[in-house]
């Protein structure tokens, strides 16, 4: 499809437009999970300022990703397409520059568009008026950051001079346009380095453990026993700040280890809570606040020391939600908490419905608006399909699979084969599934897959896994 086609096909025109579009801002932190957020119940730590959407507006309890990996998760919120379709698979992907976009389609709806903070997407940010970006990962202490004059290194913390450059932006915007601005923080990705004013808070505090971070793994699939993911054991001296003390090992070892990348954790999202609240009282003080729609959200989960874990990659529970808080008074009424499941392909078509437009056909996710209003549509998606493909890559050898998600189930087939450039496949990890019952066993501890008694739910569940991969398109 040309660009001229895409345009055509998926806006409305400009002068069936009555009143002027929201605004938009888009936060987006990295590897932020849903249960370090105080409006998600969290036991471990308070966000008052990203508290404030939920209270303001809507939280989703079921948001997910459909590919829980920093690069990926990026390329489905632009494109409103899974990761076979756009391209972006891995992190060693790049999201083609010809690619038309969320923000192409709303700038030529009429918005200002801007990036700022991690891109991650390896080539220079196209369709955006303004972008002022990290490269690559990026560091959290006097970074480089590039624009379109080039590369510069400025003094300050990282997420702090993300939130300067967001509200500089917002200055000197032209007041006589709406604006989509993406404000995307490093933190708290790995290594966790606080900014130094915080590097102190929860010194004395002892953070609660989760209920499983001394799970073992020989219960678990294959696939969950090889995966480098361990607290600890699988943890480095830069993730520590220190090494390891030489007499402590095992369940001992986790726990020191779990109290030192917890609290660093938690420190670099108390930051990014600041800054978001930069962000709310800049739109109180200007009169925005009613006419933009501000969403919080992470490009993923993340484990927090859940199964013994850190990092995501895999479909459980903790990897896969995404946390997502939106606010737009007027449109959507404050309070509201919604249950339904929304993707992280559906962002874009959601973006686009508010300004007035319609998401073109080669977008595989659709406007999650109604759902931010608390209106469920009758033929709202009842289940979901995710996608890893990175097979063993990127330190952590964690197998490809792909899976579906209903309300009660969740099944999981690691189909343990990577194709290599000459074609040649890695027998090294044969195929298995995984089979939880979500409602008996939210916290996913036991495969039921074999069992018997959900000999049904195991056929059933197949068949929805092979319809959605028919419907999205993903048969390989």
């Amino acid at each position: 499809m040309t660009r001229r086609e895409l345009l055509a096909g998926s806006l409305l025109p400009l002068m069936a437009q009555t009143k002027r579009p929201p605004n938009i801002i888009f936060i987006m932190s990295d590897d932020h999970a849903a249960h370090a957020i105080s409006a998600y119940g969290s036991k471990i730590n308070q966000t008052p300022n990203i508290d404030r959407l939920a209270k303001e507006g809507v939280r989703l309890a079921n948001c997910f990703v459909t590919n829980s990996i920093c690069t990926p998760s990026r390329g489905a919120i632009l494109t409103g397409q899974y990761s076979h379709i756009n391209g972006v698979k891995t992190l060693n992907d790049s999201i083609d520059p010809k690619t038309i976009h969320v923000a192409h389609l709303l700038r030529e709806r009429g918005y200002q568009t801007a990036m700022i903070g991690k891109w991650h997407l390896q080539t220079d940010p196209q369709g955006f008026d303004y972008w002022r970006i990290l490269p690559g990962q990026g560091l959290y202490n006097d970074p480089v950051f590039i624009d379109a004059s080039g590369r510069k290194k400025y003094p300050g913390y990282c997420t702090d001079l993300i939130g300067d450059f967001t509200l500089d932006y917002l200055k000197q915007r032209d007041k006589n346009k709406p604006f989509f601005v993406m404000c995307h923080h490093k933190a708290p990705h790995r290594e966790w380095t606080p900014a130094a004013k915080y590097r102190t808070w929860l010194e004395d505090v002892t953070v609660p453990e989760p209920d499983n971070l001394y799970e073992g793994t020989s219960h678990r699939s294959a696939a969950a026993q090889r995966a480098t993911l361990r607290v600890g054991e699988d943890m480095t001296r830069t993730d520590l700040k220190v090494d390891k003390p030489a007499d402590l090992e095992g369940k001992a070892l986790r726990k020191w280890a779990y109290q030192r990348y917890i609290k660093d954790y938690l420190r670099c999202v108390r930051s990014v809570d600041d800054n978001v609240g930069r962000v709310l009282d800049y739109l109180d003080a200007e009169g925005l606040t009613d006419n933009t729609l501000v969403i919080y959200t992470s490009d993923q989960g993340f484990f927090l020391g859940d199964h013994g874990w850190f990092d995501k990659r895999f479909m459980y529970e903790e990897s896969l939600r995404m946390p997502f808080l939106a606010r737009l008074p007027k449109t959507i009424k404050p309070g509201i908490v919604n249950r339904d499941m929304v993707l992280n392909i559906d962002f874009a078509p959601t973006f686009l419905e508010l300004a007035g437009g319609k998401a073109p056909e080669s977008m595989q996710g659709r406007s999650a608006l109604p759902v931010l209003q608390g209106k469920t549509p009758k033929d709202w998606r009842k289940s979901m399909y995710y996608r890893y493909w990175m097979h063993l890559g990127g330190g952590h050898t964690v197998t490809a699979h792909y899976g579906v998600r209903t309300e009660r189930y969740k099944l999981i087939y690691y189909y343990g084969q990577a194709l290599g450039s000459k074609g040649a496949v890695d027998q090294s990890t044969p195929p298995e599934w995984e089979l939880f019952d979500l409602q008996k066993d939210p916290r996913e501890m036991k495969s039921i897959y074999g069992d018997p008694a959900y000999a049904k739910v195991e056929k059933e569940l197949k068949a929805e896994l092979e319809r959605l991969r028919t419907q999205y398109q993903d048969l390989t």
